[in-house]
């Protein structure tokens, strides 16, 4: 399903009289295959490049060498064009929700599936699917700022699964969340999976990555520095 192969991302720090001073390594020569219905913790110190391999699956940005390709797709020839089609194949989960907070609950997650080209009665059917399968049905006529943040998170997941995608990414989706919210939602994340989406969990979360007891890769300044199929959070 995803396979880097020696990926590795730069980026450019610009000197005070704005030339090119040095670049910083997010991501060294990453070598890591992921197949299909599994879920993968990935963790690491903040800067470790957790988020930086995220935004490669997602096409965010190219890696600056090697290649990483999703489920036939190789990101670092994809033209602009494919992107979305590429993007409705995989959901994304943030830390900070990312909700519009002038549309309902229900209305945040039709949105996506309006913006991705989806048909007035697919919406009107899958968005209650969604939200039921989330625990979110009573709070559809919600604004975002009347919900708890674990409330907001799962809206987030929900919208994330618009398009049934084949692939969801979770970029620290507990840190803004109390532990019992936390555990809420790695119970949604398992049950996801259960159901057939490969999911990828990137956190700094100990509790909750042993509580998946799942396969876990440990980045450290950009390299995979240990794996394990049934691990632990270990630094």
């Amino acid at each position: 399903m995803i396979l880097f192969q020696h990926a590795t991302k730069m980026y450019p720090v610009r000197g005070a009289q704005g030339g090119t001073k040095k670049e910083i390594v997010a991501l060294d020569d990453v070598t890591l295959e992921i197949a299909t219905g599994e879920f993968v913790s990935i963790v690491g110190q903040s800067g470790a490049g957790k988020s930086t391999l995220l935004r490669l699956l997602f096409a965010d940005e190219p890696p600056t060498s090697g290649s990483v390709s999703i489920d036939g797709w190789d990101i670092t020839t994809i033209r602009p064009w494919q992107i979305p089609h590429l993007r409705r194949q995989i959901g994304v989960v943030f830390q900070d929700f990312k909700l519009l907070q002038a549309k309902t609950v229900f209305e945040n997650v039709a949105f996506a599936m309006e913006v991705g080209g989806a048909p007035t009665p697919e919406i009107r059917r899958v968005v209650p699917q969604l939200l039921k399968l989330v625990n979110l049905s009573e709070n559809a006529d919600q604004y975002p700022w009347q919900l708890s943040g674990g409330e907001a998170q799962r809206t987030s997941l929900a919208r994330a699964l618009a398009f049934r995608p084949k692939i969801l990414l979770a970029d620290e989706p507990t840190g803004n969340l109390d532990a019992l919210h936390a555990w809420d939602l790695l119970q949604l994340l398992l049950k996801i999976n259960k159901l057939g989406t490969t999911v990828l969990l990137a956190s700094h979360d100990e509790a909750i990555v042993n509580a998946v007891k799942r396969r876990v890769v440990t980045l450290e300044r950009g390299k995979v520095v240990k794996e394990q199929k049934t691990g632990t959070y270990e630094l």
